[in-house]
């Protein structure tokens, strides 16, 4: 069988009821990046105990985001858990991003992991819609596909609004939805003979 590579950048990845593993049982991974020789991704529906107004602490930055303050900090995954990821919607659409060390995304968004990002959204400025995740989810080449294969990931086109406009009790079900499908239709035996 000689099938053509797959490339899920700005895709979701929706783990099967069957993937137990504890980091992405029940997850919805948003893939920043795909290639033959890996994948990266952050869990968009894996808050942490931790806050945008805690970490602004922890890292001596005031928070002059009053939409933010409350947001929780999420676990994007079980590599660099110490390392901050900001996934955001792209400042200037079509030129080079304005922070040091930032990911364009094709699909419009970036992922930055400078400390600028933070130092513009302390002002008060940076990014409308953010996302920060601490860690995030790695893959080896032809790991990805083989999971895929072995039915633990659904994979979907990723909707913007389910990462910055969905509650995160729902972003699993939503994610769902694009494929047109529900949670209850999903069995956990999917597959197995």
């Amino acid at each position: 069988m000689d099938s053509a590579p797959i490339n899920l950048t700005n895709h979701f990845l929706i783990a099967m009821p069957g993937l137990e593993d504890e980091a992405f049982a029940k997850s919805v991974v948003y893939m920043c990046e795909h290639s033959n020789r890996g994948a990266l991704g952050l869990v968009i529906n894996k808050p942490s105990d931790i806050t945008l107004k805690h970490l602004f602490d922890k890292v001596e930055l005031p928070l002059h985001r009053d939409d933010l303050v409350q947001a929780p900090v999420f676990q994007g995954g079980p590599v660099q858990t110490e390392r901050g990821f900001v996934l955001h919607e792209s400042m200037m659409p079509g030129q080079e991003s304005v922070y040091a060390s930032t990911m364009s995304i094709p699909g419009g968004l970036e992922m930055t992991t400078s400390k600028d990002v933070l130092e513009a959204l302390s002002t008060g400025a940076g990014p409308r819609k953010v996302f920060v995740s601490l860690g995030y989810s790695a893959w080896g080449e032809g790991q990805l596909e083989s999971e895929i294969s072995d039915n633990s990931w659904l994979t979907v086109a990723a909707d913007v609004a389910v990462i910055f406009d969905t509650p995160v009790a729902q972003r699993y079900d939503k994610a769902l939805m694009l494929l047109g499908l529900q949670s209850w239709m999903l069995s956990p035996d999917a597959g197995h003979a």
